[in-house]
């Protein structure tokens, strides 16, 4: 009879396999063949990545000899061996087991390694404390090295871990805070959350009110497509030049436009409905189909301005408070001023034909030299107007209703 020694390497062992540092879950294997072969065993019986065998004293085991029968070993990642901990609760939420197993995650192709203990201790009610409060909880959806795939930006989840790991929240620079906190949000670390909305509201810059420069604006203007709609709306340009300028169809929308140098400026098509004009000067701008409703433009210059559209778009300045304002030897055919204000506005020599300025007030205007064929004057007041040197009569159908 031949008999075959124990130790030998050729004969097949049982042994009980723990992951490093626990006593719970424990799995029942062969051994035989190489040290290599029993990490192999051991990564798909425990879910690891295994690349060292311990004994119950933390002797590291590098021969498969040194295995004998009914052993009780430990399986780790790494290097060091863990104290193994009996099975109960820690801070009456976690096993034990959970918080000294080492694990690789993959976010967006780029790896973190950690432990679950980092995972699921500090925000135990958190997504990422769900999903590893237990080995394999997602099953097979890993890469090709054993990593848990999570398919978020690695870049915003970066400082999640670490906050997870000493509970201080550090973004490097060029880290977007919007992005960590969209990440914070989707992985339900709800404290984090709070202090990245802190933390983003209190680096917002106070809003700047102050004027636009015109280079300013010039760089913003070559910057956009000339198809492409320019909003400007509710944007201050008080006292800015913007004289020359291509300004046409932009979106100036209760701007501040004050006391601004707009002569010979190409606003066609623009809208400057509730814009404040006051004291800005416009002369020889071109107006053509200017939308100008409840604009303020009191005390403006806009002498030799073009409102008349050749194709037949007609400019709208109703109710626009026009007091005082200069419009001499401006082109109107068919401009609508309807219950506007121009009280002492100087209108001479201007080719109102055709104008709506019903309702409007005329008071103390000084119409002298203007052309007012089938001009509608009908409910507008014309208290102390000058209508002296007038290209055509009016008749009482234009002025009485």
């Amino acid at each position: 009879m031949n008999l075959v020694d124990a130790d030998s390497p050729h004969v097949m062992r049982r042994v009980t396999l723990f992951v490093n540092g626990t006593t719970r879950n424990g799995k029942v294997v062969a051994v035989y063949g190489t040290l290599g072969d029993l990490l192999s065993v051991a990564s798909t019986k425990l879910g690891i990545k295994a690349s060292n065998v311990y004994n119950g004293k933390g002797g590291l085991i590098d021969d498969i000899a040194l295995i004998r029968d009914d052993d009780v070993l430990y399986i780790s990642e790494g290097d060091g061996f863990v104290e193994p901990q009996e099975d109960g609760e820690d801070d009456g939420q976690f096993p034990v087991q959970a918080h000294t197993d080492w694990l690789t995650l993959n976010v967006g192709g780029r790896c973190f390694t950690t432990t679950r203990s980092t995972l699921v201790r500090k925000e135990p009610e958190s997504m990422l404390a769900h999903m590893f409060r237990e080995k394999d909880v997602w099953g097979n959806k890993r890469d090709d090295c054993g990593a848990y795939l999570i398919d978020r930006s690695p870049d915003y989840f970066e400082p999640i871990l670490n906050y997870l790991r000493h509970g201080q929240l550090i973004v490097n620079e060029g880290i977007n805070l919007l992005g960590v906190l969209e990440e914070a949000r989707f992985f339900g670390i709800e404290r984090l959350a709070e202090q990245l909305e802190v933390l983003i509201k209190n680096s917002q810059p106070p809003d700047d009110h102050s004027p636009l420069s015109r280079k300013e604006f010039v760089r913003f203007l070559l910057a956009t497509p000339t198809k492409s709609e320019l909003r400007c709306q509710g944007l201050n340009f008080g006292g800015a030049d913007l004289s020359r300028l291509d300004l046409r169809y932009i979106n100036f929308k209760m701007a501040n436009l004050s006391r601004c140098n707009l002569t010979h400026a190409n606003l066609c098509g623009a809208n400057l409905e509730r814009a404040d004009l006051s004291s800005s000067n416009l002369d020889g701008a071109n107006l053509q189909g200017v939308k100008m409703l409840c604009t303020n433009a009191e005390g403006a210059s806009l002498k030799g301005c073009n409102f008349e559209d050749p194709a037949g778009l007609k400019a709208n300045l109703e109710g626009a408070n026009l007091k005082g304002v200069d419009m001499e030897g401006s082109q109107m055919t068919g401009i609508n001023l309807r219950v506007a204000t121009l009280k002492n506005a100087k209108l001479k020599n201007c080719n109102l034909r055709g104008a709506t300025l019903a309702g409007t007030d005329l008071e103390n205007c000084d119409l002298s030299g203007c052309d007012l064929q089938e001009a509608n004057l009908r409910g507008s007041n014309v208290k102390g107007a000058i209508f002296e040197e007038m290209l055509t009569p009016l008749h009482m159908s234009q002025s009485v209703r």
